[in-house]
């Protein structure tokens, strides 16, 4: 989606009203929107001079939508915006309602809160308002039609009941039209997009760690249409243990650094706002010959044997990364391999403002079909864009699939449901811009979803962890770069080799949710970045390293067995007999094993770009 125009300065005002307060108690407010912020200062019984929380970004704003009283006599149509401000203990959602009421007839009120809500909503999805033109309804294109796929026992088990609590609310109060699926075993999702009719989709979002991405990713990829199924745009809410895409698209998206449920809460804001960025993927041979592709990383050493050897761990959800890595700090190995490389033609920035980075040098010159149809099981456990049969609360946005908890705004009005003194149906109810769209998907043969959460098995409250190599892709782009496993690399590359503690390859600038391994990459900018640590290193100094990761200063402590080089393709061969290799967090076949960027071969929905450190 196309941004605001940049020629539009952020404190132009845009709209400017006044109305009254829901519930009424006299109070009048004066509204005013730019393509920033909406601004809300108080005018009756006392104007306030410096106003609490009358500055609300656009960022922390979910959608909105117009409302309507049961009552005939009542002509005053109402504006709800839904936003999710930062608090002592995080985000917190709020409801505000202001009461359009400065005509005579209800039309006309009706009219004004529409005229705010295409605003409003025009510019949380990046379109550009009309000059001198009307503000009418007919401006906001129909709703993005997104599938979510939820692991219901990813992280601690809590997956579902975020995306019940939470993901479902905002997306609802967004507008956007959506089909959710629980996923029950490892796979399962890959198999789904491989039968998915994709045209009636603009968008697939998991909610889990990594791997259900991932597990997506390599499924479209399996298509004998992989060419196009590539380009469809993925979202990730994080609700696994692992959740580094999900730290990438929360700092590109200009929030401070986040975890648990607050990280989650900064994504969907930023899958509400809409846009998406290309991604660059990762094309990864094995020893065996099978390839799978890859949007985070490839592991050898210590960071690959604390994500697996902390999986006994994963019920203490992320915290099982830092017992992990402890007891690997403990028992710290080393690895005796060989990584050789092909430079980028142009480097990247430096990844510290010293430039102290120590870069690699020629240690060892070296000379240098569609997928098969698959039977897939049916789609099933899935709760559609229709309402659910559960008992609806004094106010929800338009078309909204999920009951909406109606919280007070920043505390200072009761719930509308509370205030309501009368019985039987509540004062407002919703007051859809438009008509719900003809064509939103519907999975006809999806069986009812069951209320409550998703039964889990008795013996250990989630199922056994399966660390089988991802199933190898059938399609995909060549690799020109790579020549066959264990054939002589091509003049120009670079080979490195000796006793590693680790070596990583890494497409996006997250290792973790709070691990910023690289922060000069991008998603797009068309190089793997190779990070090593050589033997020697003491196991303080690799605990900094770590440590300083979480701020993305690692690169600025100056440790001599740290390398990094920028690449377009890389190739591993680990020379000690045993140790574990993943890919994407997933354990792959111990060997030799050689990847190649693809630039932009995929698409992630990220939101908006923002500026770093600009706040929660």
């Amino acid at each position: 989606m196309a941004p605001p125009p940049a020629t539009l300065a952020a404190s132009t005002p845009l709209l400017h009203g006044e109305f009254g307060s829901y519930p009424a108690r006299g109070s009048r407010f004066a509204l005013t929107l730019t393509s920033q912020a909406l601004h809300i200062q108080r005018l009756l019984p006392k104007p306030e001079a410096r106003p609490r929380d009358g500055l609300v970004p656009l960022s922390v704003i979910s959608g909105c939508c117009t409302l309507r009283s049961h009552s005939p006599s009542d002509s005053a149509a109402y504006l709800c915006i839904y936003t999710y401000l930062w608090g002592r203990r995080g985000r917190r959602r709020a409801a505000r309602t202001f009461q359009a009421d400065g005509a005579a007839t209800y039309e006309e009120n009706r009219a004004e809160a529409q005229r705010w809500v295409t605003a409003l909503m025009s510019l949380l999805r990046g379109l550009p308002l009309p000059g001198e033109g009307e503000i009418s309804p007919e401006l906001l294109p129909r709703p993005p039609r997104l599938l979510l796929l939820v692991n219901p026992f990813g992280g601690r088990g809590q997956a579902w009941q975020w995306c019940e609590n939470h993901v479902l609310p905002m997306i609802s109060e967004a507008g956007l039209s959506f089909n959710l699926i629980q996923t029950e075993r490892h796979n399962h999702a890959r198999e789904l997009v491989q039968g998915l009719s994709l045209s009636e989709w603009d968008g697939i979002v998991t909610l889990s760690g990594d791997g259900l991405f991932c597990e997506v990713l390599n499924g479209l990829l399996d298509r004998p249409d992989w060419e196009q199924a590539v380009k469809m745009p993925l979202g990730i809410l994080p609700c696994g243990s692992g959740n580094a895409l999900a730290g990438a698209v929360n700092r590109h998206g200009g929030f401070a650094p986040a975890l648990g449920l607050d990280l989650l809460l900064n994504c969907s804001l930023l899958l509400c706002r809409g846009g998406s960025h290309p991604l660059d993927l990762l094309s990864v041979t094995l020893a065996s010959g099978s390839r799978c592709f890859s949007f985070l990383s490839v592991a050898w050493g210590f960071v690959s044997d604390v994500d697996i050897q902390s999986e006994r761990f994963r019920a203490l959800g992320r915290a099982r990364f830092t017992l992990g890595t402890v007891l690997g700090l403990a028992t710290l190995r080393t690895y005796h391999g060989r990584l050789s490389y092909l430079p980028a033609a142009v480097e990247s920035a430096s990844p510290g403002p010293a430039n102290g980075l120590p870069r690699a040098k020629s240690e060892l010159a070296l000379a240098p079909a569609p997928a098969p149809p698959t039977d897939h099981s049916p789609l099933h456990r899935s709760v559609s864009d229709l309402p659910l049969p559960l008992p609806q609360p004094a106010l929800t946005s338009p078309g909204s699939p999920d009951p909406l908890p109606v919280l007070s705004f920043n505390g200072g009005a009761p719930e509308l449901a509370g205030d309501w003194g009368g019985t039987g149906e509540a004062p407002l109810s919703p007051d859809p811009l438009l008509p719900s769209p003809s064509g939103s998907p519907k999975a006809a043969p999806l069986s009812p979803i069951t209320e409550g959460p998703p039964e889990m098995p008795a013996a250990s409250g989630f199922p056994p962890h399966t660390t089988a190599a991802p199933v190898a892709s059938a399609g995909g782009p060549q690799d020109h770069l790579l020549p066959p496993l264990g054939t002589p690399l091509p003049p120009g590359w670079v080979t490195v080799e000796g006793d590693f503690v680790l070596v990583l390859a890494l497409s996006p600038s997250h290792l973790g949710a709070d691990l910023l391994a690289v922060p000069h990459a991008s998603f797009d900018d068309g190089v793997v970045h190779l990070l090593w640590v050589r033997a020697g290193i003491s196991r303080a100094m690799l605990l900094r390293l770590f440590l300083a990761m979480e701020r993305g200063s690692h690169f600025n402590l100056g440790c001599p067995h740290v390398g990094y080089a920028p690449a377009r393709a890389f190739r591993l061969e680990p020379l000690t007999p045993r140790g574990m290799l993943t890919v994407d967090g997933e354990l792959v076949e111990y060997g030799p094993l050689q990847g190649q960027i693809h630039p932009g071969l995929g698409t992630l929905l990220t939101g908006p770009p923002g500026h770093t450190g600009q706040g929660p």
